[in-house]
């Protein structure tokens, strides 16, 4: 049996408040009635008193607004415009959110102030010359990986790589991988599952956009003595790209005007030795890699590995295939 429209004023009214005012939009007792017709309920100014009381009752943030234009508005909400623009922009940059979906969850997120200030979330931040993924798979894959964690379960899954062909290919052709999940991490604007492989007793990470056809099983996670001490920021931090490589610390010499480099690579709590006028020392911990090494040659003549030898080695030896391939 469908409810009566006028049964559902005092709800209507909140809709209306919510989506139609805000601090530079107010609505009197009179424009909230002309409103409330627009859903065919009728409403007197005393009743809309009422409601307006009931509602700041109920926690709403309405605000009466006195003098030569009097009415109410909604002065505060759950989140922020400025916050709401933090939100916007985040899903907008990230490249592991579909352009679909970022649609979605833009408008989602536009919901949650008025339509006047939504058009400000629109305008600021509608931005579509980053990269953008186009597999949607990725929002399954992490709602069954945290089902998997609530149920403290192993996964199995078949795991991908990119061909030249831009195709995602299975890898030990299709070979079925078993692992204990442990966390969700979020790094270089992709996601990484954290997972502890029994068979091979080691803590490995897979980029959640490869894994394919994930299956939640019967058995119960195990590795959790692993991750009692796990550092979870810093194994992100230490692991460039999220490639592996052995972890060791590594001096770094550096030119002063690296600092901010340094301190956005490796965080605010690294130490900085100055060894002159112009240069400091830091030593982070972090994933030997090519990805490491080819970290440091971007940099150039402004950084220099200065130990350990072997580290040193291993950098020249890098350096050098890269030249033969220019001789």
């Amino acid at each position: 049996m469908a409810i009566q429209p006028q049964k559902m004023k005092t709800l209507y009214l909140m809709e209306i408040l919510l989506q139609r005012t805000d601090e530079k939009h107010i609505l009197s007792a009179n424009d909230l009635a002309a409103a409330l017709q627009e859903y065919g309920i009728k409403a007197e100014r005393k009743s809309i008193y009422a409601d307006i009381e009931a509602l700041q009752q109920f926690g709403m943030d309405i605000v009466q607004q006195k003098g030569a234009h009097p009415g109410y508005y909604v002065a505060s909400r759950n989140f922020e415009l400025p916050e709401l623009k933090l939100l916007v922009d985040a899903v907008q940059s990230s490249k592991f959110i579909t352009t679909k979906k970022s649609d979605e969850l833009i408008r989602k997120l536009e919901g949650m102030t008025s339509k006047y200030e939504a058009q400000q979330l629109q305008r600021d931040v509608f931005i579509y010359n980053r990269l953008k993924t186009i597999n949607e798979t990725i929002y399954y894959n992490v709602d069954q990986i945290h089902n998997a964690l609530h149920s403290n379960a192993q996964i199995s899954f078949q795991y991908a790589e990119w061909t030249t062909k831009k195709e995602l290919q299975l890898k030990k052709n299709g070979a079925l991988y078993f692992v204990s999940p442990w966390a969700l991490t979020w790094d270089d604007e992709n996601y990484y599952l954290i997972a502890y492989d029994a068979a091979a007793d080691i803590i490995k990470h897979y980029r959640v956009d490869k894994m394919k056809h994930i299956h939640i099983l019967d058995e119960v996670r195990v590795g959790k003595e692993r991750f009692l001490d796990f550092d979870l920021a810093a194994f992100a931090k230490k692991t460039f790209g999220m490639y592996g490589g052995y972890d060791t610390n590594v001096t770094l010499l550096c030119h002063n005007s690296l600092v901010g480099v340094m301190l956005d690579r490796f965080g605010q709590d690294v130490p900085l030795v100055p060894v002159d006028e112009e240069h400091f020392y830091v030593k982070p911990l972090v994933a030997v890699s090519p990805q490491f090494f080819g970290w440091v040659t971007g940099i150039g003549s402004l950084i220099k590995i200065d130990g350990p030898e072997n580290v040193k080695r291993e950098y020249q030896e890098y350096l050098k295939k890269i030249i033969e391939n220019y001789v």
